[in-house]
């Protein structure tokens, strides 16, 4: 079965008495009439069922409609037992039916691409045995990049098909880390887990820890004031403005921009210095708890426009060089170009999907603390190298512009006093048999958490799903008819999160 909540909103509860799980087929054929209505799939997951459910397996289908709230489908399988794929028709499924595959062993029979994604459990020292695609010819040859990378890169095999220097294929196979970040959060007290969400994708530490805390406090029946939602919503665009400019400055030092990268350098310097003064972390980490956020009083607001104000002159000057070299754009336009049409039959989303025109950001489809001060929504329609930069750009003008007005509306010294000064709500009772879908429009696109809770209130399931899970697929469309060489900017162009992916 399934349920809905009228009201737009990026968290959404769903009873576990309503949603009673549909068998294997049925709700494979309720997802399939989703899709084909135009929706969204967000995420497809199974958790291992209990005593009392049916089956092995208990799934969970997310979807976001073209207009109204989040939906959700309900089913239940046996380990091996198979449906019909929906990858076959709608491609965006591909990776959250191979995730579903491998986690819990229920088949997408037809699948075009069915292969593990991180190898865990059972594959888990069975990395070697990646089916990679294969392109014959006799001038075909492969090149393989890692898993080992210079600097702090992450672990990350990538597989070129090339014919001369031009890419026919490439390949990417992640997930060498197997950390087990979601299992270590069912193992821990719900209440005190929000260090460890922070530290899952440690650029975006703000947009993981509201998407939790916003959880906890829906299932608490605990929401949080406007004072706390907006201070949550200045760390997170200062966490969007800040890693938007380390994309700019890996960018510039990929075409030996030097001038450029040294100033995009220090500009993020200046703005996770400022996110330190409020928080103590130049990351973000602990700006929010459950139930409670930094407090800006008045003299830390005027800090934060100082800061943004002197960045916005500089980061203007910066971007018109950037915007106005001839050696930028003869990189960047018209190299690993990705269409509108592949990024949206691929589902992709955040960034690199409105750099190809798809015009999706949760801060106003799902506006949540956005609501009464909504922010500007930046597309391209080109989906080339130089759409991603100067999106980026552009989303870094409307943060500072909105920035700049929030920090304005600075509430009184009374509303400031009113504010907790330590988080609340620790040990309140979470709502049992219910299951809570929280979203956060971060850095890279929706960062998604789906917290379920058993009879006696304690955590059954907590599911964690970063942008990259989707995008990854979209960086090996996009570089295909390039030249090799142009594969670095091609992949700093998304900047896709590894340690987000191999959970």
């Amino acid at each position: 079965m399934s349920l809905t909540i009228p009201k737009p909103s990026p968290c959404a509860l769903f009873s576990g008495q309503a949603l009673q799980p549909l068998p294997l087929n049925d709700f494979a054929a309720l997802c399939l009439q989703r899709l084909q209505q135009g929706e969204r799939l967000l995420s497809l997951f199974g958790r291992a069922a209990t005593p009392a459910d049916a089956g092995d397996w208990v799934l969970t289908a997310v979807f976001l409609p073209p207009e109204g709230a989040l939906y959700v489908v309900r089913g239940q399988a046996r380990r091996g037992e198979h449906y019909p794929s929906l990858s076959a028709s709608h491609p965006a499924a591909q990776i959250h039916e191979r995730e579903l595959w491998e986690q819990t062993g229920v088949v997408p029979e037809g699948h075009p691409w069915l292969k593990p994604v991180r190898f865990e459990g059972e594959r888990q020292q069975h990395m070697a045995d990646y089916p990679f695609f294969t392109v014959r010819g006799n001038e075909v040859h492969e090149v393989g990049v890692g898993p080992i990378h210079a600097s702090v890169i992450e672990p990350g095999h990538f597989r070129f098909m090339c014919h001369g220097e031009r890419v026919i294929h490439l390949e990417i196979q992640l997930g060498y880390q197997h950390r087990g970040a979601q299992a270590l959060l069912l193992r821990r007290p719900a209440w005190s887990l929000t260090p460890i969400i922070e530290s899952i994708a440690g650029d975006s530490a703000v947009a993981y820890a509201w998407a939790h805390c916003q959880a906890m406090e829906a299932l608490s029946g605990r929401p949080v004031s406007a004072d706390t939602a907006q201070s949550r919503a200045v760390g997170l665009e200062m966490e969007r403005i800040a890693m938007h400019v380390a994309t700019l400055n890996g960018l510039a030092t990929d075409i030996a921009y030097l001038q450029a990268a040294a100033t995009y350098g220090r500009l993020r310097t200046a703005i996770i210095n400022a996110s330190q003064r409020v928080c103590g972390n130049r990351f973000g980490r602990g700006w929010l708890r459950p139930g409670w956020a930094r407090s800006l009083p008045t003299e830390l607001r005027d800090d934060l426009r100082k800061t943004l104000q002197g960045f916005a002159r500089d980061i203007h000057e910066v971007n018109g060089l950037m915007r106005s070299a001839r050696s930028v754009k003869a990189r960047f336009v018209g190299t690993g170009v990705l269409s509108p049409q592949a990024a949206l039959d691929m589902g992709l989303a955040g960034v690199v999907a409105r750099a190809s025109g798809v015009a999706l950001d949760l801060r106003k489809r799902l506006p949540g603390a956005y609501e009464h001060a909504p922010i500007a929504t930046v597309t391209a329609p080109t989906g080339d190298c130089w759409a991603r930069m100067d999106l980026r750009m552009r989303e870094i003008d409307a943060s500072v512009t909105w920035l700049l007005e929030a920090l304005a509306r600075a509430p009184g010294e009374q509303a400031a006093a009113r504010a907790p000064a330590a988080p609340e709500g620790e040990n309140a009772a979470l709502a049992a048999r219910t299951l809570c879908v929280s979203l956060v429009e971060g850095t890279r696109g929706p960062v998604l958490q789906a917290i379920e809770t058993s009879d006696s209130g304690g955590l059954l399931h907590h599911q964690v799903q970063d942008p990259s899970l989707a995008n990854w697929f979209g960086l090996a469309l996009a570089v295909r008819d390039n030249g090799i060489s142009d594969f670095p900017i091609c992949n700093k162009s998304f900047d896709l999160s590894y340690c987000g992916n191999d959970l």
